[in-house]
């Protein structure tokens, strides 16, 4: 029987530019390979083999998304194991805590003919530039978008009850966790929820909750407390010792849009737009920040003022998607020219020594996981 695969984003294209949670999600392996070498030589196809292979073995999978291109991957982990195959490129640059002990360089390059890349310099050098000028492109719309998000949040934070916001928290904590606690330390990780992406804003919530037992749907508006009141949600957890998956806004960083609870069986989440999402199992359950906690009447009384704000980032939201398609449609103009220069034999060679390293290292393990 295959392992669980699990996909999220640990980077993102967002209003503070791009934005890493790498460290979060990497930390306590023991072995990390990271990938290095140009778009095109392979890193991603790499990745998805040797998650297939273990997936097939009966062992879970993480697969980190890449927020630029819908259909890659920047890095997979097999947690049970304690390895993981990250790419280590710009602009998701990974420091290595051990180098050699823990994580190892793996260095694509050795099967691209060099000569035949220094034929295409001045191309290379052209479409790098041009990348990066329309991903620049596309954080200055999202910083715009942002501080226009802002003024739409005012209507709300100045109609709000912080009383009942914080006494709705307080009810949900006690629901939540009770007088338990776990004598352990909380293992609190780091995700993005989605991402902006060259195809518009995607996500994995449906992945991410399939084997939850009880959701919540947080319904409301920008600058309801959606956020805050995950934030105290995951001090709660922390406090008592319980794991948490802390999902960021793909959009605002600094945000939370998501909190899953696996210990609890418990996931609660933002379901409003861009990852809107209704209850369709039983024990989802639906929790309205606007209800609860907004003066009755706002939107109508704001209506053309907000109809206008929510227009304008709209419109700045889109300018972003559209300059990161740019971006992705120079980035496969400079895949093909690297990819024409490589010999692929090599990289299922470079594949194979990896998958090597990570069974010598499972040692027993992986024979005894799958003969269960």
């Amino acid at each position: 029987m295959s392992g669980k695969i699990r996909n999220y984003y640990a980077g993102g294209n967002t209003a503070k530019g791009f934005y890493n949670l790498y460290d979060s999600n990497l930390a306590g392996l023991e072995r990390l390979f990271i990938l290095k070498g140009g778009p095109g030589t392979g890193k991603s196809t790499l990745m998805k083999k040797v998650g297939k292979e273990w997936s097939e073995k009966g062992y879970d999978i993480e697969y980190l998304h890449c927020s630029s291109d819908n259909n890659s991957i920047d890095g997979v982990i097999i947690r049970e194991l304690g390895c993981g195959i990250v790419d280590g490129t710009a602009p998701h640059v990974i420091e290595p805590k051990a180098p050699g002990a823990v994580e190892e360089y793996v260095n694509l390059g050795e099967a691209w003919d060099a000569k035949k890349l220094a034929t295409q310099r001045k191309q290379i050098e052209a479409l790098q530039t041009q990348i990066s000028a329309a991903f620049q492109a596309a954080y200055d719309d999202y910083a715009e978008a942002l501080a226009i998000h802002d003024e739409w949040e005012e209507f709300y934070i100045n109609n709000m009850d912080f009383a009942k916001a914080n006494d709705l928290t307080l009810q949900l904590i006690t629901q939540f966790f009770g007088e338990n606690s776990l004598n352990k330390p909380a293992d609190i990780r780091h995700r993005f929820l989605g991402a902006a992406t060259p195809k518009g804003p995607n996500d994995f919530i449906p992945n991410l909750t399939a084997d939850i037992e009880k959701r919540f749907f947080i319904k409301g508006r920008p600058g309801s407390g959606k956020s805050t009141m995950l934030k105290k949600l995951v001090t709660g957890a922390e406090e008592r010792g319980f794991d948490a998956e802390v999902y960021h806004c793909g959009f605002a960083p600094n945000s939370l849009d998501m909190v899953i609870l696996r210990e609890l069986g418990i996931a609660i989440f933002d379901s409003t737009a861009p990852h809107e999402y209704f209850p369709e199992r039983e024990g989802d359950e639906i929790v309205d920040m606007y209800e609860k906690t907004i003066t009755p009447g706002t939107d109508e009384k704001y209506a053309s003022e907000i109809a206008e704000v929510e227009k304008r980032y709209s419109e700045k939201m889109k300018q972003g998607t559209s300059h990161l398609a740019e971006a992705k449609a120079l980035h496969d103009d400079l895949e093909e020219i690297y990819a024409t220069a490589m010999d692929f034999k090599k990289i299922e060679a470079i594949q194979s020594n990896i998958q090597k390293q990570i069974t010598e290292h499972a040692g027993g393990s992986a024979t005894d996981k799958i003969a269960k």
